[in-house]
């Protein structure tokens, strides 16, 4: 049952006056279900519960983590049919689409207990003490990763399983040893609430500490702004708009004590088109980044907003079709009539720019909050003169470039600012022929893809989901895939310690049975 009240730790509550709805984008009508507003009481309540927490969660083995994660999996599974219906009502997705993410999410949840229980993921890293050195003593210095305390998760409009209440950003930290406080996203609070109540019956069933994990409502921005300022709170993981993570990003860093912000922010995951991809197989990828664009309604954050191809009869060819294929395709419900509209005004603020033309646009009726797709073309020239052409449209939109030259390619790379992708179509001895472009394009992404769509993020230990800012707030780290627990802790050396003091990794026995790096050499052997 969905209640409309905030989880403090293991507790209801709705001690606030102020409330709201969610909405229903494809009946375009609010939902039945009402919330009441974290107040600042609950936040606080929220954090010192999480701090206290904290100190014994910390201390907790992997394989008891492990276990809480597994049970959240098998929770959220036991939820059944209920959460795809609120999901679907609540975000205007199809039901495949719930099913599948609800998939993921409990995927990721297994793959981060996996790590657990394997243990290595801590680095411990061991530099055995030299007395008889000489001149001096070598000491004897242990180090590992220690999570860093309390983390505010801020859940994502686009994915209310995958990136939002349970998704990567919350399992991550909960695996690194860090209680998660959640600000659930107002567009899907029910949803969010009733993952909630599968954490919180996981924590209880594996006897974790009351306050490991909170959820607060809210559908302003004043809870999140609390969380992030208070002290209590170490650090935050945050998926959306550029424009609310560089403010919370600014917010934590003018605390009297800054914190990290991981935030994954917008993209427009440019697509470099070279001649040979286009001459010879054109017209399949048109229909493939037909398809790419609309996945979603345009929703993705590996949405591919940018095409860049080279002056040349092929690349005319290649944008017809494109137009061709995305014209026949049918619009799809947005996430939220607010979503919507911005889509509209961002389509029609990129459409009002010197020098832009029409490839594609749908201008059949359709029902409220479905997204009418569009496709510009420009010439590099006045791609070069005009930084709003380079902006992100959440949405079916995507512009395709006509470069003069390799050289004026290579400019326009160089001047995007970061991204989550980028992508390369054409064949290996290209990849050569246009070194130095492909190297522009590798320096302002996270992930560099040939032949293939953005669209789709393998959720394994080598994806590297993050790029240099705006994409996200900073590029050595991941929200997808194991590597993202690496957010959430910080190295700690331990210098001459006595064994029976020393956290069981850098114990000589080496009773978890780890890899580690001992005096330089990679083993999981004991330490005579």
């Amino acid at each position: 049952m969905i209640t409309g009240k905030n989880y403090i730790g293991n507790e209801l509550s709705s001690s606030g006056m102020e409330t709201y709805k969610t909405f229903d984008p494809k009946l375009n009508l609010e939902t039945e279900w009402t919330f009441h507003e974290a107040t600042k009481e609950e936040i606080d309540g929220a954090v010192s519960k999480a701090s206290e927490a904290f100190q014994s969660y910390k201390t907790f083995s992997g394989e008891k983590k492990a276990e809480f994660l597994e049970a959240i999996a098998e929770e959220i599974e036991a939820l059944g049919d209920e959460v795809i219906q609120v999901y679907c009502k609540e975000s205007g997705l199809p039901e495949g689409r719930a099913i599948g993410e609800r998939g993921r999410t409990m995927g990721q949840l297994r793959a981060f207990a996996q790590l657990l229980k394997e243990g290595s993921w801590v680095e411990a890293t061991i530099d055995t003490a030299q007395p008889d050195r000489k001149p001096l003593p070598k000491i004897d210095l242990r180090k590992m990763l220690l999570p860093i305390g309390p983390i505010a998760v801020f859940g994502s409009s686009n994915f209310p399983f995958a990136f939002s209440t349970a998704g990567g950003d919350t399992a991550s930290a909960l695996a690194s040893g860090c209680p998660v406080i959640v600000k659930s996203h107002p567009m899907h609070a029910a949803t969010g609430e009733l993952i909630s109540s599968a954490v919180i019956k996981a924590a209880e069933r594996t006897n974790m500490p009351d306050g490991v994990f909170s959820n607060l409502n809210s559908s302003g921005i004043e809870v999140g702004q609390q969380l992030v300022l208070h002290p209590k709170i170490k650090g935050v993981g945050f998926t959306g708009s550029i424009k609310g993570g560089t403010a919370l990003y600014k917010l934590a860093n003018e605390r009297k004590e800054p914190i990290p912000v991981f935030a994954e922010m917008g993209s427009i995951n440019p697509v470099l088109a070279l001649p040979s991809a286009l001459r010879e197989k054109g017209l399949d990828w048109a229909k493939q980044y037909a398809g790419s664009v609309m996945l979603g309604a345009g929703q993705f954050c590996t949405n591919p907003g940018l095409i860049l191809g080279i002056k040349s009869t092929s690349l005319d060819v290649f944008i017809n079709a494109l137009g061709e294929e995305i014209d026949k395709l049918e619009p799809t419900c947005m996430l939220h009539p607010n979503i919507h509209s911005n889509y509209e005004k961002g389509k029609k603020e990129m459409s009002s720019q010197g020098g832009t033309d029409v490839v594609a646009e749908y201008e059949k009726s359709v029902a409220p909050n479905y997204a009418q797709q569009k496709v510009l073309t420009v010439n590099g020239t006045n791609f070069l003169k005009n930084p709003k052409l380079h902006q992100e449209v959440f949405g079916p939109f995507s512009v395709v470039v006509r470069c003069a030259d390799a050289k004026e390619l290579t400019e326009i790379l160089n001047r995007l600012e970061g991204q989550l992708t980028g992508t390369v179509l054409g064949n290996a001895d290209e990849l050569k022929l246009y070194r130095t472009a492909v190297n522009a394009l590798q320096g302002r992404v996270g992930r560099i893809i040939f032949n293939g769509v953005p669209t789709g993020v393998e959720v394994c230990p080598s994806m590297q989901h993050g790029g240099p800012f705006p994409a996200s707030t900073d590029s050595r780290f991941t929200s997808v895939g194991v590597s993202a627990v690496k957010r959430w802790v910080r190295p700690v050396s331990f210098q001459n310690w006595p064994q029976e003091a020393l956290p069981e990794a850098l114990q000589n026995e080496n009773p978890l049975s780890i890899m580690r790096i001992v005096d330089s050499e990679h083993t999981s052997k004991k330490i005579e």
